[in-house]
């Protein structure tokens, strides 16, 4: 290898080192020292969009702290994770044949509107899986909720945020995970290849921008949380501190539903692993 060579490969490990360090401090991804063709695939469309030469140009701009909308994009292709309706089945399955029968019992009808956080909901299929269960299980009972629901979902990327709040989605988006029948109950299909969730499921949500390395403190406590499938983009400290920070806006006893690969990473004095077969939900102490 040549002296210009090396100075060259040198170079773009440090571009890389500084867009790593930009990812972790916006939204606390921790990026493998491998990860520069996972990263070069994922912003190429947006260095033709903001005519950036570049991956230097990139970070120079990331660094200049002026374009607020190439940042949110740069978190929103980083942050993409896949996402369909009822994933995994399980945690609605069991909102609606244990919790929501328990939060509905005589004694707990005085403690407020039940509330569920769905953490990192990004456009929206998570969110209104809940609600499509809620309004499933009122149905069930005539009609009748003896407490209101209420869905807080928040995500970092406003670009996911925007597309979740207006509730439509394509073919190609209705078909994973969602049944006809649901598609039927609870969607309008406005025009060729649109489908938007009916009122009765979106008004029950709250859609809002947060970021989880943040303080929770303006979100309030939680009968239960939805945090599935986004701790895995963390490294192992910002794990736990998240889980601690979960932990302490859930109310006594509430409930937290994790990835199929996520653990407590630190927290299990915190929390008590519910086998409900055939997941895991833990429940805080």
């Amino acid at each position: 290898m040549n002296e210009a060579a090396g100075k060259r490969e040198a170079y773009d490990q440090a571009e890389f080192d500084h867009f790593r360090q930009f990812l972790r401090d916006a939204c606390g991804i921790a990026l493998g020292d491998n990860k520069q063709y996972l990263v070069s695939n994922r912003i190429r469309r947006l260095l033709e969009e903001h005519k950036l030469s570049s991956f230097s140009d990139l970070v120079r701009a990331l660094k200049q702290n002026s374009n607020r909308r190439l940042k949110e994009q740069v978190i929103d292709v980083m942050t993409t994770n896949e996402t369909f309706w009822f994933r995994d089945v399980y945690p609605f399955e069991y909102l609606n044949r244990t919790l929501l029968p328990q939060w509905m019992e005589p004694k707990h009808r005085g403690d407020g509107p039940i509330r569920i956080w769905s953490a990192a909901c990004s456009s929206g299929q998570e969110p209104y899986s809940i609600s499509m269960v809620v309004e499933e299980f009122r149905r069930q009972r005539m009609g009748v909720l003896h407490r209101p629901v209420q869905v807080v979902a928040t995500d970092l990327s406003s670009i996911v945020l925007d597309q979740a709040r207006r509730g439509e989605y394509d073919r190609l988006s209705v078909v994973r995970g969602l049944s006809g029948e649901r598609l039927t109950r609870f969607f309008d299909n406005p025009a060729e290849n649109v489908w938007r969730v009916k009122p009765l499921v979106r008004d029950r949500i709250e859609f809002r921008a947060w970021n989880l390395l943040d303080s929770y403190a303006g979100l309030g406590k939680f009968d239960a949380v939805f945090c599935r499938n986004v701790l895995i983009y963390f490294d192992a400290e910002l794990k736990r501190r998240i889980l601690e920070k979960i932990h302490a806006c859930l109310k006594p006893g509430g409930v937290l539903f994790l990835g199929s690969s996520e653990g407590l990473s630190g927290t299990a004095h915190l929390y008590d692993m519910i086998r409900c077969d055939p997941g895991i939900l833990y429940r805080a102490r």
